[in-house]
């Protein structure tokens, strides 16, 4: 009797179509909702945030807190959440001691987030808190991670939609983690996702890129990027292009493997132009005078050289500040309740 073939293995269709039964399976109950909102001078754009985004949750009946992180505000921020925190006990206000950057403030939040899924979301509200509740259904659909694609970005510069698109093209084209394009850092992270998050202890950190590393089922779901609701945008294209070389440098290395190719290349053209010259004057008795192409080669040398060793410091920058294994950020205090608690250990 022949032999029954054996069942071919599954496909990642398959594979994913039963991860998310799976995880569907746990996800009946009522989830608590933290969303983690990073602020730096931004009291005049709390008011109008909250009378957004709570009664929203309120209509859709999700339990959930708001998890502001003051990040050294030098404005009236603080107060105004403390006001706002004493009418509402549904809001925390993590207070840095200082301004860390708004990766540190945003890992603060998850950090202290106590829900079971978390939104991160600026409180410019240019990404729509009307989006949630979509998220929390492909949550329930047993996603991980869900994520909002900014299928147009109408208030955005010219230049500043350029930029972008060459970033992600980039950052994907060099890093082994990929990132979705015209992805930010609104979504939703399940709870077993911000667990790891928690875990990693760098201090320079591509929030972005490290929600692709974590893995997990993810999706996305499109809207249009709005306006801003109030106040200004604190990134200009300077603070904009460190954070994009602070991407680059955290999840690549193809930036030192480049320098050494382009060394390898020159050097190699040195060589055969070297033999030519040799060449020429041992066989055919031709001078070569080249004051000017020399000063030119050595000014080009001189370049890749400089430009080497600032890829390489760029790393050992970086490098540097790892080893000394500093916190993150630093927390003043946590107010909830009409009080403060000392930060957790």
């Amino acid at each position: 009797m022949p032999d029954s073939p054996l069942p071919s293995p599954p496909v990642r269709g398959d594979a994913l179509e039963r991860q998310l039964a799976a995880q569907k399976a746990r996800r009946t109950g009522d989830p608590l909702l933290s969303l983690v909102v990073p602020v730096f001078n931004e009291e005049e754009s709390i008011d109008v945030f909250l009378d957004a985004v709570v009664p929203l949750l309120e209509r859709d009946r999700l339990r959930f807190e708001i998890v502001f992180v003051n990040d050294g505000s030098r404005d009236n921020t603080l107060t105004h959440l403390l006001d706002c925190s004493g009418r509402d006990r549904r809001l925390r206000i993590v207070n840095l001691s200082r301004n860390f950057g708004k990766e540190a403030a945003l890992t603060a939040g998850i950090d202290h987030a106590k829900g079971d899924v978390l939104v991160p979301m600026d409180i410019d509200l240019q990404d729509p808190p009307e989006l949630i509740e979509p998220f929390i259904a492909r949550w329930r659909e047993g996603y991980d991670i869900v994520y909002g694609v900014r299928t147009t970005r109408p208030w955005d510069t010219a230049a500043k939609r350029l930029s972008a698109a060459w970033f992600y093209r980039a950052f994907n084209s060099m890093s082994p983690v990929r990132i979705p394009t015209n992805v930010g850092d609104f979504r939703l992270v399940d709870r077993r996702a911000a667990e790891v998050l928690r875990q990693l202890p760098e201090r320079n950190r591509f929030m972005k890129g490290l929600f692709a590393w974590v893995g997990f089922n993810a999706t996305g779901v499109p809207y249009e990027r709005a306006q801003r609701a109030a106040g200004s945008s604190k990134f200009d294209l300077w603070r904009l292009w460190n954070f994009a070389l602070d991407g680059v440098v955290s999840f690549s290395t193809v930036p030192l493997r480049a320098s050494f190719y382009v060394g390898l290349a020159i050097a190699a053209v040195a060589v055969l132009y070297a033999l030519f010259i040799v060449s020429r004057v041992l066989i055919f008795g031709i001078d070569t005078p080249g004051y000017a192409s020399l000063i030119i080669v050595v000014l080009l040398m001189g370049a890749i050289q400089l430009v080497s060793v600032g890829i390489i410091g760029e790393y050992l920058g970086r490098l540097f500040l790892e080893v000394k294994a500093r916190p993150i950020y630093v927390v003043e205090g946590v107010y909830e309740d009409g009080a403060v608690r000392p930060p957790q250990a």
